[in-house]
């Protein structure tokens, strides 16, 4: 009977700290709007909600952290745009959580978040062309990928940074005891 109810204890916080990592990955993608900036490329963003997504991918389960992508993805849809946007963005999020996913699978304690970070903001870019591509029916999409390609360094760098202070930090929290490997 314990250990059902430690089992019951465990689902309940991820699903809390799911619920929690989306609402704020929502947050930061609203806070992100407000930003004026123009990176000199259609579609560029700085990818703050990414702060959330590795970290989410650090402390819980593939399927916990999918599951948190598609709901940040959904809510912030629903929240700023159409279906082109969504369409955008979950291929976005899906290619950059595989990549993020796959290097901390392989080298969770040989790679920094900063590295895993790139990897997924490059990935995320390639996922938004892709699906630009598929939308507009047209490879010459493909224009933007250097360009972007040196915006996902950049802000690749500036989320694994984030990530890098939030975890240690997250972790002294007694909500995510248990979770760490």
């Amino acid at each position: 009977m314990q250990r059902l109810n430690e089992q019951s204890n465990i689902a309940l916080k991820r699903t809390v700290i799911v619920a929690i990592f989306a609402a704020v990955a929502v947050v930061l993608s609203m806070v992100e709007s407000l930003i004026p900036l123009n990176m000199g490329v259609p579609g560029a963003k700085l990818g703050l909600a990414n702060i959330m997504v590795l970290t989410c991918l650090y402390f819980l389960r593939a399927r916990d952290a999918m599951m948190m992508v598609l709901l940040k993805t959904l809510l912030t849809a629903f929240i700023f745009g159409t279906f082109s946007s969504f369409l955008f963005s979950i291929m976005g999020a899906l290619f950059s959580f595989v990549a993020m996913w796959f290097l901390l699978l392989i080298g969770r304690d040989k790679l920094s978040f900063i590295g895993i970070s790139i990897v997924g903001g490059i990935a995320h870019n390639i996922g938004q062309l892709t699906a630009a591509c598929i939308y507009f029916n047209t490879t010459k999409i493909f224009y933007y990928l250097p360009m972007l390609l040196i915006m996902g360094v950049l802000t690749g760098i500036a989320v694994g940074i984030a990530v890098r202070y939030l975890v240690p930090s997250l972790s002294k929290l007694s909500l995510f005891e248990g979770f760490l490997a």
